[in-house]
């Protein structure tokens, strides 16, 4: 390592010997994840396959799940001693502050109740609000015009396109609890290079839309079924561009949305049925990441999982993959 400028020292060329991670360098975070996952394997937590943040540890009777963002955790569990255990050895180990009961986390506000779980980021929507002057704006009722398509020819380059890349990277992390407005932000994130004045007016729409409804988010029933079901619809050749397709799918588990996503198709779909088709397929991937998720849980979904599509020609491929020889390049 390098001496720091102003250090002096009568030997030429000397330099220091570097003997631990320090806070900030780019090694800091992997041997921070090592360390912590190495400590929770010693106490007997295995880690999920499915999800390399998820530990899990199952003594008789008695669950525990945890999971990490970096050095912020989440504990849950069937034992209330089991819990204490863990806290105290991680505060052996780290030194960590206990915050008590799941309120607010990485800008997620949880309320419990005996019904269930009310996850929303309503102070985090209203500074989005408020940092870019719509709080006093009128409400909109849907979060973008159903007429009009944004193309990246269309009105003029924005002078600080910062402004713009801003505020689509905080809607994104806004669709966490708020898929009414998933495919409107995939529509913006495609003009995040060259921003024009007609896509920040498509993006003040949805803040208009979240003007209306702050608080609006997910909840989970605690009398929900373990039961998935996926959605899975496209709309083909949607942008005017690229013609690509879009992908568009909802998991449920039980009665509560566990999964969502709004994405373009990396390659171009010949027909309807084709981008039903591959729609179909990431919504079966991501059903059966939820199962190796929902094991790692000590949940076994028994029951077939039904997948719904409103396409007659992409569900027959599903179910006779033999017959339909010019779906192979799918």
């Amino acid at each position: 390592m390098v001496l720091p400028p102003g250090f002096e020292s009568d030997t030429p060329d000397q330099v220091c010997k570097l003997k631990r991670s320090l806070y900030g360098l780019k090694q800091a975070s992997r041997q921070w994840n090592a360390k912590l996952t190495k400590a929770l394997q010693v106490d007997g937590f295995q880690q999920s396959s499915a999800d390399p943040s998820l530990f899990t540890k199952a003594v008789d009777n008695s669950f525990i799940a945890l999971l990490i963002y970096v050095d912020d955790i989440l504990v849950a569990g069937t034992d209330s001693k089991q819990i204490q255990g863990l806290k105290q050895m991680l505060d052996d180990s780290f030194k960590i502050k206990d915050l008590g009961q799941l309120n607010y986390f990485l800008g997620i506000e949880a309320i419990r109740s005996p019904n269930g779980l009310n996850l929303c980021q309503r102070k985090y929507t209203l500074d989005i609000l408020q940092e870019n002057g719509f709080l006093d704006a009128k409400p909109a009722k849907t979060p973008c015009s159903q007429s009009h398509k944004l193309t990246s020819t269309d009105g003029i380059l924005l002078h600080k396109p910062e402004i713009f890349r801003r505020l689509v990277g905080k809607l994104l992390y806004l669709t966490n609890t708020r898929p009414d407005i998933a495919y409107a932000v995939q529509q913006l994130s495609q003009y995040v290079d060259k921003p024009r004045d007609t896509q920040l007016a498509a993006a003040h729409r949805v803040l208009r839309y979240l003007k209306g409804s702050p608080g609006k988010g997910l909840f989970y029933s605690s009398a929900s079924q373990i039961k998935l079901q996926g959605f899975s619809d496209s709309d083909w050749a949607n942008c005017t561009e690229t013609r690509k397709s879009i992908t568009g799918y909802c998991i449920y588990l039980g009665n509560s949305l566990v999964s969502w996503k709004t994405k373009k198709q990396a390659t171009v779909s010949k027909s309807s049925s084709e981008a039903e088709y591959r729609a179909l397929a990431s919504t079966f991937c991501e059903i059966q990441w939820l199962i190796y998720l929902l094991t790692d849980l000590n949940i076994q979904c028994s029951s077939p999982i039904a997948l719904f599509c409103d396409n007659r020609s992409a569900v027959a491929i599903g179910e006779n993959h033999v017959f339909h020889e010019r779906t192979k390049h799918i």
